[in-house]
């Protein structure tokens, strides 16, 4: 496995492409956003300089970034030996783009993995003729520093395509985790009341939203709830919780907070647009 393609230049998209940089993949990246490519360029760049000023590149930032190829069209994407797909966590648009990678003539024998947080890699794979070769490659954010990487098996996925997973992910430096294709996989699942129970605190008035993040952290969490839901985006974080209720028949415990929705519709989305829960010009 020599050449890595990853759909999507968002967060999690250029945090796994400087990883597969890192690791000495050759990486195109794909996003039909020409603004959406250069901003990731830009945080690839400047993450690689901050490696090699602290020694934790193995050659030259200069000489990693010459492997970064940037691209607008999915045909470019027919050489790789797997594919990543990082786009919106949306099962329509996921399943669209699966389809649109086998119609081009992408070998049978390339992966086709998503880093979906929450949804069916089943529902994904269905789409396509060779469901096989499909498997969840969840990272988690950011994913050049996070060591966790759920790799999701569905009934479909052949042996050979969790082996060479695995195999890829551990070149990678990361540590897999195998687990079953149930809504949220683990850390999601388990995340969703870490979340809705900040947000039914908030709503209820029983402390504010520096309290609960600082008596989290004061607990051994790195980060509150609501500084998480920040940094991976409320509008992420909101259709994570959405996909995972819905996949679990409306379960009530799973529910989405009207007060994130709120927070939504009023464009206060976290770090990316520097206001969320937190506002960015003064806070963190």
């Amino acid at each position: 496995m020599q050449t890595v393609g990853i759909c999507g230049a968002g967060t999690m998209g250029r945090g796994i492409a400087l990883t597969c940089l890192q690791a000495g993949y050759r990486v195109l990246l794909y996003d039909i956003r020409l603004d959406a490519l250069r901003a990731a360029e830009s945080v690839v760049v400047e993450q690689l300089q901050r490696a090699e000023e602290k020694g934790r590149l193995p050659e030259p930032a200069a000489q990693v970034r010459v492997r970064l190829h940037l691209i607008t069209t999915l045909a470019e994407l027919i050489p790789c030996d797997i594919i990543v797909e990082a786009i919106v966590e949306n099962r329509a648009a996921k399943q669209e783009l699966f389809r649109a990678l086998e119609s081009l003539g992408v070998s049978p024998n390339t992966i086709i993995a998503s880093n979906t947080s929450s949804i069916s890699i089943a529902a994904l794979a269905s789409v396509l003729h060779h469901p096989e070769r499909c498997v969840g490659l969840h990272f988690f954010n950011p994913a050049h520093v996070m060591r966790l990487v759920e790799v999701v098996r569905s009934a479909r996925t052949s042996e050979r395509t969790l082996e060479q997973t695995l195999t890829f992910v551990k070149t990678l430096g990361k540590t897999a985790v195998v687990v079953r294709d149930i809504p949220g996989f683990i850390v999601n699942r388990v995340a969703r009341n870490y979340y809705n129970e900040a947000l039914r605190l908030l709503v209820e008035g029983v402390a504010t939203i520096e309290q609960i993040d600082r008596l989290m952290r004061s607990t051994g969490f790195p980060m509150g709830p609501f500084e998480l839901m920040d940094l991976i985006g409320v509008d992420v974080n909101l259709e994570v919780t959405r996909s995972i209720y819905e996949q679990h028949f409306h379960e009530p415990r799973f529910a989405p907070s009207p007060l994130q929705q709120q927070y939504v519709d009023a464009g206060l989305l976290g770090c990316k647009v520097k206001r969320g829960f937190y506002s960015y010009d003064s806070h963190g």
